[in-house]
């Protein structure tokens, strides 16, 4: 591969196409569009995309679903560009973004604009997480609870 196709910084390559990962994110997103007009089952379609993880990822990602759905047992599970995430009223309010997605080094649990997490003008969206200590786990839960509202 040539030093102008080699991915850039941020996902795009220096040639300015998209990685194959996110080419991969965009494809899995219209299958998610497809299943929501079909109606079809979120948290099975969630429960596919954490098993089709590799290790660690999968446990990460399985625990995680656990959390919130005990934290936020009003957030509907579903996928977001191929991702677990759960949602309110049909909006994502946080997610979980293996670290293989994008052949990263840690996995990320994050959240959208529409979670209630402000707190004055600058508050973190998205965490890295490399282990579920209880630590970890309760302040996840808590953060989870907080951006259900």
């Amino acid at each position: 591969m040539s030093e102008a196709k080699k991915p850039a910084q941020g996902g795009k390559t220096t040639s300015g196409t998209w990685t194959a990962e996110e080419k991969a994110a965009m494809r899995a997103h219209a299958k998610e569009q497809k299943a929501a007009a079909e109606k079809a089952d979120g948290e099975a379609m969630a429960a596919a995309s954490i098993a089709e993880m590799p290790e660690p990822d999968r446990s990460l990602a399985e625990r995680i679903h656990a959390i919130v759905k005990a934290a936020a047992p009003s957030l509907g599970a579903r996928t977001w560009y191929g991702m677990p995430a759960y949602a309110k009223d049909g909006k994502v309010i946080c997610f979980f973004q293996a670290a293989s997605k994008f052949k990263v080094r840690y996995a990320t649990f994050g959240f959208q604009p529409d979670a209630a997490l402000d707190d004055g003008e600058m508050w973190p969206t998205s965490f890295a997480v490399t282990e579920l200590t209880p630590e970890v786990e309760a302040r996840i839960a808590d953060l989870v609870s907080k951006a259900a509202g």
